[in-house]
């Protein structure tokens, strides 16, 4: 348990670190001065953005991990699922037939829309032969391209491709103080994921093993289903897609520390938001003072990451 105070303190300093990069200047003698213009800009907006980060990455690392869980499968996550991009088709829909409709409610229809496609995804994945586990993924991959293609249709088609570019590129250079506190939900749903770990845990076992200790696997696997959707709409309404961050960091964890959710769970959090930190500080300063968006970032360091998993993977199963 040693590892996890160095953990926590390894996020407060990249978080520190988070405040103090950007295009306005921002120092600690500024901060200590006390002057109007340094105090307006960490609450308005340093503040906002770095626990959006925090809460971002914490939140989506559990919801690939619950995913994994229930798929059965290291690789299956958000954006490998078809998820993230049934949530983007939801703002799209909800878009136009209510723009004025309220942030809550766009909300609900994305995440209505992201648990019917993870259960498409899985549906799926139940009529496929699976002669390898490098199946799942390139059948979620392919769900997700047909549902992107669609939505990049429609949103030809009624000149909203720009809106549809923000919910698929991951970008926190927007995020301000009364933009991000849907965030804070995330937040409270990956704490019911922690208190449900264990059931979780025997899920990923199969549903005869949950069975067997008194488990309503269906239930579970719900349960999980729905705090999966509703943190990638909050996310994708909130910052947009941040791909492969729920594949790579339970991966890494698991590596290190097995795979019992209760036990692994509060590091996955914590690696999760670690990682996003990190790609967003190396995103604000490889073109100082121009910002490369999270979603690029991650996009890049995360599928060579992914591949280094799918041939580790391969080369063990040879």
């Amino acid at each position: 348990m040693r590892l996890l105070p160095i953990s926590a303190l390894f996020v407060l300093a990249l978080a520190a670190t988070s405040l103090l990069i950007g295009a306005g200047g921002l120092s600690p003698a500024e901060l200590l001065a006390g002057g109007d213009e340094g105090r307006l800009l960490l609450l308005a907006s340093r503040l906002p953005r770095t626990f959006a980060l925090i809460l971002t990455g914490a939140s989506m690392a559990v919801a690939g991990m619950i995913m994994q869980l229930i798929a059965r499968n290291r690789f299956a996550e958000p954006s490998t699922a078809g998820t993230v991009e049934s949530a983007g088709l939801g703002m799209l829909t909800v878009t136009l037939l209510a723009p004025g409709a309220p942030v809550l409610l766009r909300m609900l229809v994305a995440s209505a829309f992201a648990l019917a496609g993870t259960c498409l995804f899985l549906a799926l994945l139940r009529r496929v032969p699976l002669r390898s586990p490098l199946v799942v993924p390139l059948v979620g991959l392919i769900l997700g391209g047909v549902i992107s293609a669609i939505s990049s249709f429609i949103a030809y088609r009624y000149d909203l491709l720009q809106s549809l570019g923000a919910w698929t590129t991951g970008d926190f250079s927007a995020v301000l103080r009364g933009r991000y506190e849907m965030l804070w939900l995330a937040l409270a749903l990956t704490g019911l994921a922690c208190v449900a770990a264990n059931r979780f845990t025997a899920a990923g076992m199969g549903r005869d093993f949950a069975t067997n200790l008194g488990i309503d696997y269906r239930r579970v696997v719900a349960f999980g289903l729905s705090i999966v959707a509703m943190v990638t709409a909050l996310v994708v309404a909130t910052i947009g897609m941040i791909p492969f961050l729920g594949l790579i960091v339970p991966n890494i964890v698991s590596l290190i520390m097995g795979d019992n959710m209760r036990r692994s769970v509060p590091y996955v959090a914590l690696f999760g938001a670690a990682f996003v930190l990190a790609c967003d500080i190396l995103g604000r300063v490889l073109r100082y003072p121009f910002e490369i968006p999270v979603g690029t970032v991650m996009g890049v360091l995360g599928s060579g990451i992914f591949l280094f998993l799918l041939l580790r993977r391969g080369a063990r199963a040879g």
